[in-house]
């Protein structure tokens, strides 16, 4: 094992990558954490006795995992069940109107031709293709690049990818460009959805969000034992590689030495020596000082936008006779509600929505037999929320009466629910905010408002030498593939430290940086 100690500061998605690839190497990891289980925004709580997925529930861009396991000499399927979905997301309007979208792209579009007509079907085919073109544009020269910027973003993509970036619109909103591909205003409200996989607001986010149309077109999956799962299978092969993990232990402090990273001291008072520290927080809270002044130089002093947080409800109950796939989303109709006002609502007045969408996992669904009419089932109810925990400017009254909308939306539209029981829990804004400290209750970083806001987020390295950032806060983004790939950016320019490489030749890599081969990190030497 190499003398270099790393110490990563959470254990969610990006801080468990990262451990994992590092262990690899032969470092000397370990593993801090304040919750009492890995996840991180993966949170899986007992609900009636039950475990519930009730964060991130839906599994895309598998090829980041089977980077990632191939990587420490693995594959996804001997580490893991997982099933491809049929149904990428089953979509309802309270007007009863109904839309599956398929894995299957021929059956998605037969789907489209019958909801809204030959004609919308094909402004739908266009559409993808469209999709399709920018997520091909952009894979590369952004998502799988450690540190985009605009000039080698516009030199990388060419003048094909320039053309299908400028063929979006100039500086033009996924809401408005979505307006000029569609004419039913139901399937563009259905597609601006897609603002929110990134916490944002579709009249303000970049028009290239569409490539998560992609993104899904490509494979929803779902994983035996719930997403959770993976977290802990991530935990798994990195004790295997000799990582030490510790829970319930909140780190209070990053120290540092002479402007360097040295330690990290914990709340119970212990002190951890360190080389390197990689910090699977939100950056929110290193520009709040949380883990000492100094590291609020590590990023942008300027505080971004937040992204959206949620109001959701985790159930252990009957879903009645409604028949829900594993994803189901409910609509207002645009013809009773302006879909618009939901955001403005929340970003606008910060408010919770008084005309919520609401997003439903039947977590037993999908991949077999419903479960049996009247049994209860494992389900995950959310509502867009303004990430205004820390204000605490929600009060129980309002929250009551979003609860109140959304469950009567659901009502109309054929799904009984209650959301008060022994077997339910609710999370609100507050709690996330105590959850993920410095947020305000934000799940995804800032928001991606604007398109200089692909360029905006943090990257791994920083300013502090010896501190390395991972999560959904930092590039390339918010979701579970995203912040799993921070993570390996994050070993990444780790292992490329000069601490590191001074000894022996570095290795390429696919994430476009260098790191040492595995036969002579384990002898490496600070």
């Amino acid at each position: 094992m190499s003398e270099h100690r790393v110490v990563v500061i959470g254990a969610g998605m990006g801080g468990l990558a990262c451990a994992l690839r590092l262990a690899q190497q032969g470092l000397d990891v370990t593993v801090v954490e304040a919750a009492p289980a890995p996840g991180g925004k993966l949170r899986q709580p007992l609900v009636g006795g039950v475990p519930i997925d009730s964060g991130p529930t839906v599994f895309t861009m598998r090829w980041v995992f089977d980077q990632l396991f191939a990587a420490v000499g693995t594959t996804l399927e001997a580490e893991l069940r997982i099933q491809r979905l049929p149904v990428l997301a089953r979509h309802w309007w309270d007007d009863g109107s109904q839309l599956d979208l398929f894995a299957d792209p021929a059956a998605s579009l037969d789907a489209v031709a019958r909801f809204a007509g030959a004609a919308e079907a094909r402004r739908f085919a266009a559409f993808c293709e469209r999709a399709r073109a920018v997520y091909q544009t952009l894979e590369g020269p952004y998502i799988r690049q450690p540190r985009p910027n605009p000039l080698g973003l516009t030199r990388d993509i060419g003048l094909k990818g320039l053309a299908t970036l400028t063929g979006l619109g100039p500086l033009s909103s996924l809401w408005s460009s979505l307006g000029r591909q569609f004419t039913d205003p139901r399937l563009r409200q259905l597609f601006a959805r897609y603002a929110t996989y990134t916490g944002s607001s579709p009249w303000q986010a970049p028009a290239t969000l569409m490539l998560i149309a992609q993104v899904e077109m490509d494979g929803v999956w779902s994983i035996d034992g719930g997403m959770h799962a993976l977290a802990r299978c991530l935990e798994r092969l990195a004790r295997a590689r000799g990582a030490v993990f510790h829970y319930g232990l909140a780190c209070e402090r990053i120290e540092l030495q002479n402007g360097r990273v040295r330690g990290v001291r914990l709340a119970n008072g212990d002190s951890l020596r360190a080389d390197s520290v990689v910090f699977n927080g939100d950056a929110a809270a290193l520009r709040a000082g949380l883990l000492g002044e100094p590291l609020q130089r590590a990023v942008p002093a300027r505080a971004p936008q937040r992204s959206l947080s949620a109001l959701t409800w985790s159930l252990h109950a009957p879903a009645g006779l409604l028949p829900l796939d594993r994803h189901n989303v409910f609509f207002q109709h645009p013809g009773t509600a302006p879909y618009a006002s939901e955001f403005s609502d929340i970003f606008a007045r910060g408010r919770l929505p008084a005309a919520p969408t609401v997003y439903v996992c039947a977590q037993d669904r999908g991949t077999g037999p419903a479960p049996p009419p009247g049994s209860p089932e494992r389900l995950l109810a959310l509502v867009n929320a303004p990430a205004s925990g820390d204000r605490h400017t929600i009060t129980p009254e309002e929250l009551d009466q979003c609860e109140t909308q959304a469950f009567q939306l659901l009502s109309r539209s054929g799904l009984q629910l209650s959301p008060r029981g022994p077997a339910s829990l609710r999370t609100t804004p507050a709690d996330f905010h105590r959850l993920f400290p410095a947020t305000g209750g934000a799940l995804y970083g800032q928001a991606s408002h604007g398109w200089g806001s692909a360029f905006s987020r943090p990257v791994a390295g920083t300013p502090v030498p010896g501190l390395y950032l991972a999560g959904g806060s930092v590039h390339p983004g918010p979701g579970v593939p995203m912040a799993t790939l921070s993570g390996q950016f994050a070993a990444e320019a780790l292992l490329a430290s000069p601490a590191l490489t001074r000894r022996y030749h570095p290795a390429a890599t696919s994430g476009g940086t260098s790191t040492p081969s595995a036969t002579t990190a384990s002898t490496a030497s600070p």
